[in-house]
């Protein structure tokens, strides 16, 4: 549809629409809006058809931004540059809910400087980045609290200065819009914290300071002191000791200055009074809740591109496109964001910015290749272990062993842990009569032996990775039977699943128990430094030794199932960066969802938001890090993908299609919808960020990949511009493999075969760099 053709319906639109007329006069006032009379209609529509006329042939000449002054079809107004049908340049937007903008704009998209103002009276001022608050900015709330400082996708990201309402102010260091590393928070009777922060909560060693002088230095947890810590008054006096909330692990030592000491001191002082006087009205004002977001807003705009009756079309102001129902990300427990839903919509001029998404009946795809399909959906993991089974004494003497290693009385978890607690003779056996004894219960199966390999150190690892003990004993150990994979791993070991599907229990060889203990005070560091760290988590290591002729061992580890999610995992990928026997050796009809597929079976890049990207590349890095110290090589990472968006049919549907000639699809079956409002409506309360992790439930986008090059190996493809919305799930796994003198020989041995780089078994070193070298290659930034 031609320029005049779009001004000429927006003018029969607003003719005829009088409840749109009427609230714009409402909000706007005495702003001029021509009235048309019946009579005077056709000569109206003649003058303005000319007018606009003129309009478009001189922007079409000169190419430059006009100045617009616009009354839309929904009664929203935008004043300012105007050019190709969208906000460009300097301009003011005002929606009839009253939610305002003033600021730079490019293609429809807010950009640069700008002031952001919500109807409720609260006000963001500063940098915008597609959409998003992010730069530069201040946020003045409703209730007088504000934040300057750093931002990132709409959250507090970087530096920055909180003032609350009630008179705190923090100043310090934000993540993902909380506090989180170094900080210092002021009440405002005067009292303060200084030091670490974590996901909102003072969380590592920090010093508070009390009005009256007193003062704690030492380890925090929750928001209160716990661990190792120092206590002193104004006169000299202190005390030392390990604190607790529980007054039976509270233990240290009252050291009274010569002037305290003459008048009598603080004998009387209880330690636990810090927690029920002390800190009892220190309590930090939680994070406000935004009821929409600038990326949210949506702009009435037409379609340009096509002629013949369009309907105006929604446009976000992180220039997405939103026609019909926007579904709510109903698995993060999303909401509706302005409830408004726009008419159909046809391709746009600038889709590539807008992340168009297709309903069902679109069948246009890249490439005209066939569409892509989720695969069938396979069989639920494992066989039950019943009675009869080959392994079901085994399980259950393993569960009886874990009931009692978990259960039984030991000093309490404290992430402090001395040297000693590593060290590889530090194990427990207990043996385990049928009839029981003192200490065991009486049970069905042949007698065993139970060994505990460093317990202190993984009850202490649960502990930090926050799993509560009974839920624990509970998923291994409760009346469901565990079920065995049906097949072993390549390196002969057995896995087992628990019922909830949240454990996997895997046999360990000899020299893999060696290596884990070896590097276990390592591993136990990294992830005390590390939350993040995406390496496999290990929550037990045990062996059960069978009295009687056989005198077998067998040795476990726990560990967590990555893709224990009530997500489907659509498909799940081994990826380990090398060429050589890395693709499925199943036919396509074979190929089920629980397939595991390899890096040449690899046919997506992944695309992560921009603050996830970021800390991503830093956790690679360190993991990397850590396992070349630690001399481990042949590493692998496990990748799983829930695609959103899936056909009746199966067919996988873009969020951005195109026509077989690569340009923009401008007939699709059924309108477009928007395909990422979900991380908008995520953004807007940070405590629903707690579902999603690094490598856990992460709202991402995928690209579709090509290897054209039949000539040459291509162990990633070309990008297509084919996108898909998922969840993604990635950690990495098998890390228990030292490069020991089987590993020199496998990699001597096919170097003569192959080109030495492309092979699994490498030195650590150049494992490392080509395993980060890979992933960087298929993971990158969302535009």
């Amino acid at each position: 549809m031609s320029k005049e053709g779009v001004v000429k319906a927006w003018e029969a639109t607003l003719r005829k629409t009088q409840a749109a007329k009427k609230r714009a006069n409402s909000i706007f006032g005495t702003m001029s809006i021509a009235h048309v009379s019946d009579d005077d209609e056709e000569s109206k529509e003649k003058e303005s058809h000319h007018h606009h006329h003129n309009e478009n042939n001189n922007s079409n000449n000169t190419n430059e931004p006009v100045f617009a002054d616009k009354v839309l079809p929904n009664g929203d107004y935008y004043t300012g540059q105007w050019y190709d049908n969208f906000p460009h340049g300097q301009g003011k937007y005002l929606w009839t809910d009253g939610c305002m903008y003033v600021g730079e704009w490019y293609k429809g998209k807010t950009m640069g400087r700008g002031r952001f103002s919500w109807p409720s009276g609260a006000t963001y001022e500063g940098e915008f980045k597609s959409g998003y608050m992010d730069g530069t900015g201040t946020y003045t709330g409703t209730n007088g609290a504000t934040y300057r400082g750093q931002w990132v996708m709409n959250l507090k990201h970087g530096h920055g200065i909180k003032s609350y309402a009630n008179g705190d102010y923090y100043d310090g260091e934000w993540r993902r819009g909380l506090q989180e590393g170094q900080g210092k928070y002021q009440w405002k009777d005067g009292n303060y914290y200084c030091g670490d922060w974590k996901n909102g909560v003072i969380l590592g060693k920090g010093t508070f300071v009390w009005t009256n002088g007193n003062r704690y230095d030492g380890c925090w947890e929750d928001g209160v002191p716990k661990g190792n810590g120092t206590f002193k008054w104004p006169d000299g006096s202190f005390y030392v000791g390990n604190w607790s909330k529980d007054p039976d692990e509270q233990n240290g030592t009252y050291y009274p200055s010569a002037e305290s000491a003459a008048e009598g001191g603080n004998l009387e002082w209880d330690p636990q009074s810090v927690y029920n006087v002390d800190l009892l009205d220190c309590v930090v004002v939680p994070g406000e809740k935004v009821s929409i977001l600038p990326s949210q807003k949506r702009l009435a705009m037409w379609n340009s591109s096509k002629g013949g009756g369009e309907k105006p079309r929604r446009l976000s102001v992180d220039g997405r496109v939103s026609v019909g129902l926007e579904r709510p990300y109903d698995k993060m427990h999303m909401w509706e964001s302005d409830g408004e839903a726009g008419g159909g919509l046809e391709g746009g001029p600038d889709n590539d910015l807008m992340g168009l998404n297709l309903e069902d009946g679109v069948t246009k795809r890249i490439n005209s290749g066939l569409p892509m399909r989720v695969p069938k959906p396979g069989k639920r993991q494992g066989e039950t272990i019943c009675k009869g089974h080959k392994n079901y004494e085994l399980m259950l003497n393993l569960q009886l062993g874990i009931r009692h290693s978990v259960g039984r009385p030991g000093p309490a978890a404290t992430l402090d842990l001395k040297a000693s607690a590593f060290d590889p003779k530090e194990k427990v056996w207990t043996r385990f009569p049928s009839e029981g004894s003192k200490y065991t219960p009486p049970h069905s199966s042949c007698e065993f032996k139970w060994k505990d390999y460093c317990p202190l150190v993984f009850r202490s690892l649960r502990k930090l990775f926050k799993v509560d003990s009974a839920d624990y004993m509970l998923s291994i150990c409760g009346n469901d039977a565990l079920r065995e994979l049906s097949s072993p791993g390549k390196s002969g070991s057995f896995f087992y699943l628990t019922n909830d599907d949240r454990y996997m229990i895997k046999t360990m060889k000899k020299a893999e128990t060696k290596v884990l203990i070896r590097m276990l005070s390592a591993y136990y560091n990294h992830f005390r430094a590390f939350e993040n760290s995406m390496v496999t988590k290990f929550y037990g290591l045990h062996c059960v030794k069978l009295t009687g002729p056989i005198q077998k061992k067998v040795r476990f580890i726990i560990m967590g199932n990555l893709f224990c999610s009530e997500y489907r995992i659509h498909r799940r990928f081994d990826l380990k960066g090398s060429s050589i026997g890395r693709i499925t050796d199943k036919p396509e009809d074979e190929i089920t969802e629980n397939t595991i597929l390899k890096d040449l079976d690899l046919n997506f890049v992944f695309r992560l938001q921009k603050a996830w990207f970021q800390e991503f590349c830093r956790q690679v890095d360190r993991d990397c890090e850590f396992l070349e110290q630690e001399r481990i090589m042949d590493y692998s990472l496990l990748v799983g993908l829930h695609f959103r968006d899936v056909s009746p049919g199966g067919d996988l549907i873009p969020s951005r299609p195109r026509t077989p000639t690569g340009e923009p699809d401008c007939e699709p079956s059924s309108g477009p919808r928007l395909s990422r409002a979900d991380m908008d409506q995520l953004l807007l309360d940070p405590s629903r960020w707690a579902s999603i992790k690094l490598g856990k439930n992460m709202p991402a986008r995928v690209e579709r990949t090509v290897r054209r090059n039949e000539g040459e190996l291509q162990l990633v493809g070309e990008p297509t511009g084919e996108f898909y919305d998922v969840v993604m799930f990635f950690g990495v796994i098998d890390i228990l493999q030292d490069y020991d003198i089987s590993k020199k020989l496998e990699h001597a041995y096919k170097s003569i075969q192959y080109d030495p780089t492309s092979i699994s078994a490498v030195d650590p070193k150049q494992y490392s760099k080509r395993f980060r070298d890979f992933v960087y290659k298929i993971f990158s930034e969302e535009s």
